[in-house]
C-alpha cells in the first residue's frame, strides 16, 4: 500500500511538469505573459505566414522573473478544449530539432521578440495557437492572447484605394492597389491597367504584417468618368501553380459642361414668318443646371432666353445664325458655336435643276454660234464664186431663146462651188444665172449678191 502511494505521488509530480490545469479556462485576472500579435491571421495554402510577435513577461507569484541572460526557448501550442498538454499539444519548440509543424522563430527571444515564420501551410493548419516562453525557471503561457490562423485555398482580391472621395476634373489624386502579403518572402505580383509596366513594392505595416502595393498619381479629366480600373494579384505557391485574384473599380468623376452645341428645327429651306425651335445640348456631371440663349448684336451679346429650347419667329437667315447658348453646372460653363442652318434637300434639288437649265442654255447658245459661223463661211464662198462668173449682154435684134444657167452650192461639200453654164446656141447674148444655196438661210447681203448676178 505504501508503495502504491509512492507511485501515485511520482505520477502526480511527473504530470505537474507537463500539464497546466485550468490554463484554458477563463483568462486569469493577473496573467503572467502577454504577446503583441494580430488576433487573427490568414494564410494561403502552399505559401508561408509571417507572424509578428513580441511578449511581455511579468513576475510570478514566487517572484520568478524573466532573465534575458538565461537560455530562452519559444513554444507554439494548439488549442485544447480541456487543458494544455505541453508534451502533446506543442506543435513547435525551438529547443527541439524536429517539430510537428514547419515553424521557425525568427525573432530574438532574449529581446522578447517571438516573431515566427510558418512555412508550407495547408488547410489542416487552421487552428487557434498559444505562445509559451521557457526561460527556466520562468515558464509562462500567453493564455489571454490566442492567435487564430486560417489557411485558405483561394487568394484574396486586392483592394483599390483613391486618396480623395469626391472626384472632380483637374484634381490630382493618388490611386493605390494593395494586396495582403502573409508571406513577405514570396509577395504577390500586382498588375493593373493604369500603368501596365508599374513595379509593385512590399511594405511593412505598423503591426508587423506586410502589404504589397501599386501606386499611381494622375490628374483627373472628364475622360476618367466611367473608367474601369482593374488590378490583379498573383501569389506564388508551392509547385509553381500561381493563384490569381482580381478587383475592379469604376471611377466617378464630376466635370463641367462638355460638347455644348446649338441646333435648329426645322432645318433647311426657311422662309420669313415661320417659327423655328433652337435647341441647346450638352453633357456634364452633375447635370446641367441652366441653359441660357444669347444673340450677337452690334452692342455685344444680348441675353434673349433661359431654357433648353428657344422658339422664335423667322425673320431672316442671318438673324437666326447670330444666336448661341451657354450650358452651366456647379463646376463651370461652356459656350456653343453659333446656330448653323443646314440647306434642305428640296433646296438642293432646285439648285440642281437651275444648274442643269443654265448648262443646257449655254450648250444651245454655243450651237447657234457655231451654225451662224458656218453659214457665214458658205456665204463668203458664194460671193467669191459669183464675182468670177462672166456676164454678157444680149446683142441688138437677137431673138434667141434664153437658157438659165444653174449655179449649185452644196453646204455638205465645203470648198469652191461648181458652176455650170449651159448655152442654147452660140448666138446667145444674154445669160441669166440662177443661184441655189442649200442648208443655210440667206441674209440681206446674199439677196443683194443675187440681184447683181441677174443684172
Amino acid at each position: 500500500m505504501a508503495a502504491l502511494c509512492v507511485n501515485l505521488l511520482t505520477v502526480n509530480m511527473f504530470l505537474s511538469a507537463f500539464f497546466l490545469p485550468g490554463d484554458l479556462a477563463d483568462c486569469p485576472d493577473e496573467s503572467k505573459l502577454f504577446i503583441t500579435a494580430p488576433k487573427k491571421m490568414e494564410a494561403l495554402s502552399g505559401s508561408c505566414l509571417h507572424i509578428p510577435c513580441n511578449f511581455t513577461a511579468k513576475p510570478g507569484e514566487d517572484k520568478e522573473e524573466f532573465n534575458s541572460t538565461r537560455p530562452t526557448f519559444g513554444v507554439w501550442m494548439k488549442n485544447d478544449s480541456e487543458f494544455v498538454n505541453i508534451k502533446n499539444n506543442a506543435v513547435f519548440n525551438s529547443s527541439e530539432r524536429v517539430n510537428k509543424y514547419p515553424m521557425n522563430i525568427t525573432g530574438n527571444l532574449s529581446q522578447k521578440n517571438c516573431s515566427t515564420l510558418f512555412s508550407n501551410l495547408t488547410t489542416s493548419h487552421t487552428d487557434t495557437y498559444f505562445f509559451r516562453v521557457n526561460n527556466s525557471p520562468y515558464r509562462r503561457t500567453a493564455l489571454c492572447d490566442p492567435l487564430q490562423i486560417t489557411v485558405k485555398d483561394s487568394p484574396w482580391s486586392p483592394s483599390i484605394h483613391i486618396s480623395a472621395g469626391d472626384l472632380k476634373e483637374k484634381q490630382s489624386v493618388s490611386i493605390t492597389c494593395s494586396a495582403l502579403t502573409p508571406c513577405p518572402h514570396s509577395p504577390p505580383q500586382l498588375t493593373w491597367n493604369l500603368h501596365p509596366d508599374s513595379d509593385s513594392e512590399t511594405e511593412e505595416n505598423t503591426d508587423g504584417t506586410f502589404t504589397t502595393k501599386l501606386q499611381q498619381n494622375i490628374t483627373l479629366s472628364h475622360t476618367h468618368d466611367g473608367y474601369n480600373i482593374s488590378c490583379s494579384a498573383t501569389y506564388p505557391v508551392n509547385g509553381g501553380r500561381n493563384k490569381t485574384a482580381e478587383t475592379q473599380q469604376t471611377l466617378s468623376v464630376s466635370y463641367a459642361p462638355r460638347d455644348t452645341s446649338a441646333s435648329i428645327s426645322p432645318s433647311g429651306l426657311l422662309s420669313a414668318g415661320i417659327w423655328v425651335n433652337l435647341t441647346c445640348s450638352s453633357r456634364a456631371k452633375p447635370p446641367i443646371s441652366s441653359f441660357t440663349w444669347f444673340k450677337n448684336t452690334k452692342d455685344g451679346p444680348k441675353k434673349v432666353h433661359e431654357g433648353h429650347m428657344y422658339s422664335l419667329e423667322m425673320t431672316n437667315m442671318t438673324d437666326i445664325e447670330l444666336h448661341y447658348c451657354v450650358a452651366t453646372n456647379a463646376l463651370g460653363d461652356q459656350t456653343s458655336s453659333w446656330v448653323h442652318l443646314n440647306v434642305s434637300d428640296s433646296f438642293q434639288h432646285t439648285a440642281a435643276v437651275v444648274a442643269v437649265i443654265v448648262v443646257v442654255a449655254l450648250v444651245c447658245l454655243a450651237l447657234c454660234v457655231w451654225r451662224f459661223k458656218k453659214c457665214q463661211s458658205q456665204l463668203e464662198t458664194l460671193s467669191q464664186t459669183a464675182a468670177q462668173l462672166p456676164l454678157q449682154t444680149p446683142a441688138a435684134g437677137t431673138q434667141d431663146e434664153i437658157h438659165y444657167g444653174d449655179i449649185s452650192i452644196s453646204s455638205q461639200r465645203p470648198g469652191p462651188s461648181s458652176v455650170s453654164v449651159q448655152d442654147s446656141g452660140q448666138q446667145q447674148d444674154t445669160v441669166y444665172a440662177q443661184v441655189k444655196v442649200s442648208s443655210c438661210p440667206q441674209p440681206a447681203d446674199a439677196e443683194e449678191l443675187y440681184a447683181q448676178v441677174k443684172k
